[in-house]
């Protein structure tokens, strides 16, 4: 945080694997909106807010590693995270996040809760701040939105 206030600065949006196919892919569990739409909304709420917003997406998980050790350097205040099906399997993503100590919600389109055995168990929601789940695109802006106005 910068200049001694209480207010983030600086957000990181990380999208996880398939999450570049938002609109396209099972439109009747993830949506229409996709992922340039859910973007923009977020990039138009940081301008109006005077934020520094940065988004990245990947399917591959070393580089979603590689962003998150990045932030730490940067100093991101924050980040807004979907870790998508790594939600469930990457005990790697989970590592770099307790690394950095960038405190993050954690995103989910769907309720994973309301899903397959198997997409239940989250290896990040213990460490999150917050878990949004199943609101779709609007938990980005949910998530962001409470970001604001965290003390």
């Amino acid at each position: 945080m910068k200049n001694g206030s209480n207010r983030c600065q600086n957000i990181l949006v990380i999208h996880g694997p398939n999450l570049n196919l938002l609109g396209i892919r099972e439109p009747s569990v993830y949506g229409t909106v996709t992922l340039e739409e859910i973007n923009g909304n977020l990039a138009k709420l940081a301008e109006k807010e005077g934020i520094s917003l940065d988004c990245f997406q990947s399917n591959a998980e070393g580089e979603l590693i590689d962003r998150i050790q990045q932030a730490g350097a940067e100093k991101i205040d924050f980040i807004i995270i979907n870790p998508a099906a790594y939600t469930h399997t990457s005990i790697a993503l989970r590592d770099a996040l307790a690394a950095t100590r960038i405190p993050f919600i954690e995103i989910h389109l769907s309720n994973i809760f309301a899903r397959e055995s198997f997409r239940q168990k989250s290896f990040f929601s213990d460490m999150a701040v917050g878990v949004i789940s199943g609101l779709g695109a609007k938990g980005y802006e949910l998530a962001f939105n409470y970001v604001l106005g965290r003390n």
